[in-house]
C-alpha cells in the first residue's frame, strides 16, 4: 500500500469516526445535571425545556438536580462525566466565575473540564424579605438591620455564592452583621422567606411569585435596569440606591471530551427552543431574560464574566478559602 492511500484511508476514517456520533445521536436518554434544588425556577425552566426537546431529540432528557455549595456539587457530578453526549450540564454564574476565585482544591476545573454549548439566560434577581417582618423598604429595612445587629438571617446558595457575595456588599455597606444561611436553591429559599425562618434574600424574581401573591414576602428591589412587568410597584436597585454591577445567568456545558458534533447537535437544538416566541413567553412570566448564543459565543461571555467576578468579589471584600466538602 502506497503513502497517499494509507494517508487517504486514515483521512477517511478520521471524517467517519467524527461525524458518526451525529449520525446516531442521541440513542438513548440525555441525563441533565442541574445545579440547583428541584421546585427553583432554573429548575421548573430546564423540565420545561426537556419536554419541549424530547420530540426533537427523540430520547429522554432526565434532570438530576445536584443542588448545594454554591453549584459546586452540580460541576463537580459533570466534571466526572463521561464526555460521550450522554450528559449535559446546567451550570451558572457560580459555577464558572466566582468559585474559580472564591475556592482553593475545587473538585473540579472550570476552564479544562467543561465545553461551552450555549448561554441560556440572564435572571431578573430581588431582594425580598419576610412580610413577618414588617418592613416595606430598603430604608426600612437599613434601619432594622442596623439597629437587631445580628438578629436578622439571610438566605445563600452557601459560602461564596452570588447571594452571599450581596450579604457581604451589604454588611460592609450598612455596617450590619446579618447573618447567611445556605440553601440548595431558589424554591427552599423563598419557602423559609416564606416562613420567616429567614428574614430576607436576594434571588430570582421567580422562585418568589407563589408567596408574594399569598402575602408572606414582600419584594423591596429588583435587579433589572427598568422595573419588571411582574412587580410593576417594586423599585429596580439603581431607584433604591444600590451600585451593585453584575447580573445572575445560567447557560449548558458538557464534560470535556464530548465529540464537536454533538456540541452543535446540543446547540442548535437548544438556541431554538430559547428563541422560540412561546418559550421565551413563558421565559418572560418566570422572570428571566432568555439570552441563547453559539458555543463560540458563551465561552467568550465565560472569559469576559470571570473579570466581571473579580470586580465583584473585591467590592464585597470576600477572601479565597479552602474547600471543604458537605458532611
Amino acid at each position: 500500500m502506497n503513502r497517499f492511500l494509507r494517508v487517504l484511508i486514515a483521512v477517511t476514517a478520521a471524517a467517519w469516526t467524527s461525524s458518526a456520533p451525529a449520525q446516531t445521536y442521541p440513542d438513548k436518554p440525555i441525563r441533565m445535571i442541574v445545579s440547583i434544588a428541584a421546585g427553583s425556577v432554573t429548575d421548573v425552566i430546564m423540565r420545561a425545556a426537556a419536554n419541549e426537546l424530547q420530540p426533537r431529540l427523540g430520547q429522554t432528557l432526565v434532570i438530576e438536580n445536584r443542588g448545594g455549595a454554591a453549584g459546586i456539587l452540580g460541576g463537580q457530578a459533570c466534571a466526572q462525566a463521561a464526555g460521550d453526549g450522554y450528559t449535559v450540564c446546567v451550570i451558572y454564574h457560580s459555577t464558572m466565575s466566582f468559585n474559580p476565585l472564591l475556592f482553593t482544591k475545587l473538585p473540579y476545573n472550570a476552564e479544562t473540564d467543561f465545553i461551552p454549548i450555549t448561554r441560556l439566560f440572564f435572571l431578573t434577581e430581588g431582594l425580598f424579605v419576610s412580610s413577618a417582618l414588617n418592613v416595606n423598604t430598603v430604608a426600612e429595612l437599613k434601619a432594622r438591620a442596623q439597629s437587631d445587629a445580628g438578629a436578622l438571617n439571610y438566605a445563600t446558595l452557601g459560602e461564596g455564592s452570588y447571594p452571599d457575595l450581596f450579604l457581604k456588599w451589604l454588611n460592609n455597606q450598612w455596617g450590619t452583621r446579618m447573618v447567611g444561611i445556605a440553601y440548595r436553591g431558589g424554591g427552599p429559599a423563598a419557602q423559609a422567606v416564606a416562613a420567616n425562618d429567614v428574614q430576607l434574600t436576594r434571588f430570582g424574581v421567580g422562585n418568589f411569585l407563589g408567596p408574594i401573591q399569598a402575602g408572606k414576602v414582600k419584594a423591596l428591589a429588583v435587579s433589572s435596569a427598568k422595573r419588571s412587568l411582574l412587580l410593576p410597584a417594586v423599585p429596580t436597585f439603581a431607584e433604591v440606591g444600590f451600585d451593585y454591577p453584575g447580573q445572575g445567568w445560567w447557560g449548558l456545558a458538557a464534560p470535556k471530551g464530548t465529540p464537536a458534533p454533538i456540541i452543535a447537535r446540543l446547540n442548535s437544538e437548544f438556541v431554538k427552543l430559547f428563541g422560540e416566541p412561546k418559550f421565551v413567553d413563558f421565559l418572560d412570566n418566570k422572570a428571566v431574560v432568555a439570552a441563547p448564543t453559539s458555543a463560540a459565543e458563551f465561552a467568550a461571555f465565560l472569559r469576559e464574566d470571570r473579570k466581571s467576578a473579580e470586580t465583584l468579589i473585591g467590592i464585597a471584600n470576600a477572601k479565597p478559602a479552602e474547600y471543604k466538602p458537605p458532611q
